[in-house]
């Protein structure tokens, strides 16, 4: 099965040497060699997550490189300064570079939280210098159309990785150097709108809410209740979330006897709308490219993006992270996106920094197989998404690349169905069940 991987030009360098691994451990089941499976693994399906199956030499000379990209004191540290480009891939017999980059570089790694994060303060800048502008002279200046739907469409290429910012943001309470603290917590206040974002709901939803419930029964995002692959259940799901959401979060936290965390959410969730609406009297052309347009967009995004994540959710263990997210291994998601893609690390470590997914996934590759845990690659949470609701499970089971000896094991036949059965609606009564 290993002829289906796809080594995408565009992978990052932790990518690469990820899926590398993965293709060795199909390459060496093929050839009967079970030093590099997991078969011993199975009888140990309930282990914790940090414990980790003998790793090969091989495997420990990729991890201990991986770490050292991480480790500002390692002569192989590389920051990551653009998302196009690895730290390596940089030209540095260029001037600019050589004189003005490199400086840079310097400096803002001691601006950043983390030394490897450049990218933020990188973004940071384009936002400031482009998005800010912009629409200040949308609302202050002279208004056209062209340049309000130019406007929406820059927007639009960098809400991605806004958001994907903002997620490590949330999580890890900034993402300057805490000297900085004041402006790395106020500055969401001017760019989450223009992104499509009311503010502080992000945080309340994301952190205070769905990662407590984990896409259980509970969660106002989870995807148990519908038939993943039914266009009619996913626009019930986009509508209910952008419609009733506002209303729903507070009460959530109502529910919970979260009573400060439901006027708060209240509160932010109203005030974005009030100021949408003031945008509206002052200036209604420019409120539709700045704010209005981005809001629908991103909130639709969001939405997308979770059905993709969430999608296959194993029938008998609901509740595990495993079983209920999913690992991507491609260009969109982890390059551009922050490895959004390892959503199954992030879901059993939301602390864990995103430059340490790709690590912990190859250290702990083993447990997911027992876990029979799902990894697909060379396609993103969008295009899962799409492939669902086309029902295009052949294309689905291309993309996944199979871990442990019982996906080894499977025909595309028996890919398909397996991933057919994840996507199965929860009655009530088995979420009752299974939750209490």
């Amino acid at each position: 099965m290993e002829k289906y991987i796809v080594y995408d030009n565009g992978l990052t360098k932790a990518d690469r040497l990820v899926l590398k691994a993965l293709a060795v451990d199909i390459e060496a089941r093929n050839q009967g060699d079970q030093n590099r499976t997991d078969r011993q693994s199975t009888q140990d399906a309930k282990q914790e997550e940090d414990h980790v199956q003998s790793l090969s030499d091989e495997d420990e000379r990729t991890l201990s490189y991986l770490n050292a990209l991480n480790d500002p004191s390692s002569s192989d540290f590389q920051p990551t300064v653009f998302q196009g480009t690895d730290y390596d891939g940089i030209d540095w017999k260029r001037p600019f570079n050589q004189y003005v980059l490199k400086h840079y570089i310097q400096a803002a790694r001691s601006i950043v939280r983390v030394e490897t994060d450049v990218v933020m303060l990188t973004h940071l800048l384009l936002y400031f210098t482009t998005s800010v502008p912009s629409a200040a002279y949308l609302f202050f200046g002279s208004f056209t159309w062209i340049h309000g739907v130019l406007h929406s469409l820059m927007q639009l290429s960098y809400m991605g990785a806004y958001t994907l910012m903002m997620h490590q943001h949330i999580h890890m309470r900034g993402v300057l150097h805490k000297r900085l603290g004041f402006f790395d917590h106020t500055f969401p206040y001017l760019l989450d709108p223009l992104m499509g974002h009311t503010w502080n709901s992000y945080f309340y939803h994301h952190v205070k809410h769905h990662h407590v419930e984990g896409n259980g029964p509970g969660d106002l995002s989870s995807t148990m209740s519908y038939q993943r692959d039914s266009f009619l259940h996913f626009l019930h799901y986009v509508g209910r979330f952008i419609v009733l959401v506002w209303a729903e979060l507070p009460l959530y936290f109502v529910s919970r006897k979260r009573h400060t965390l439901a006027v708060k959410t209240l509160f932010w969730e109203l005030s974005s709308y009030g100021l949408l609406y003031s945008a509206f009297k002052y200036n209604r052309q420019a409120a539709i490219c700045v704010l209005l347009i981005p809001f629908v967009l991103m909130r639709l995004g969001m939405m997308v993006g979770n059905w993709g994540q969430h999608a296959f959710v194993d029938n008998e263990e609901p509740d595990s992270d495993y079983r209920s997210s999913i690992t991507l291994i491609d260009v969109p998601s982890n390059r551009y996106s922050f490895n959004d893609g390892y959503h199954t690390s992030h879901h059993l470590n939301p602390m864990r920094h995103w430059r340490e997914h790709p690590n912990s996934f190859l250290k702990q590759r083993h447990v997911y197989a027992s876990q029979n845990a799902l990894v697909f690659h060379n396609i993103d949470y969008i295009f899962i998404t799409i492939k669902l609701l086309t029902k295009d499970y052949e294309h689905l089971a291309k993309c996944l690349v199979p871990i442990g000896e019982e996906q080894l094991a499977w025909t595309m036949e028996e890919r398909i169905e397996h991933l057919r059965s994840r996507t199965r609606q929860f009655t009530p009564e088995e979420m009752k069940l299974k939750y209490n």
